[in-house]
């Protein structure tokens, strides 16, 4: 899979995600290591959400891990916190902001309509 593949596939899957009721400002990025290696953030901003492929300086989180994982992840099939227990995904910055990424990927495919 090639970056671009993975960032269109991982796109969709955030863009799933309900946010409307979200009004804190959120900025995560993503740095995937290996194959399909790459960056994009994603930002949650007044109830809308988001996912571009490009670095994100003023981020409140940044997450690193592989592509399988982050796609396990948005596909609701892997706990951010597991993954992060199991050593499968790093996390830096604000913990609190990073753990809110747990609330909308559970509202994924929940999108009010």
């Amino acid at each position: 899979m090639t970056y671009a593949e993975f960032f269109a596939e991982i796109k969709g899957k955030f863009l799933e995600a309900d946010v409307s009721d979200i009004t804190e400002h959120l900025a995560y990025q993503f740095n995937i290591e290996g194959e399909a290696g790459g960056i994009f953030y994603v930002e949650v901003k007044d109830g809308a959400i988001y996912v571009e492929p490009y670095e994100y300086f003023d981020r409140d989180a940044m997450f690193t891990g592989k592509a399988e994982t982050f796609m396990k992840i948005a596909s609701g099939k892997l706990d951010p916190v597991l993954a992060v227990t199991l050593q499968k995904l790093k996390v830096e910055g604000d913990i609190g902001k990073a753990l809110r990424l747990k609330e909308f990927i559970d509202k994924k495919g929940k999108k009010a309509e």
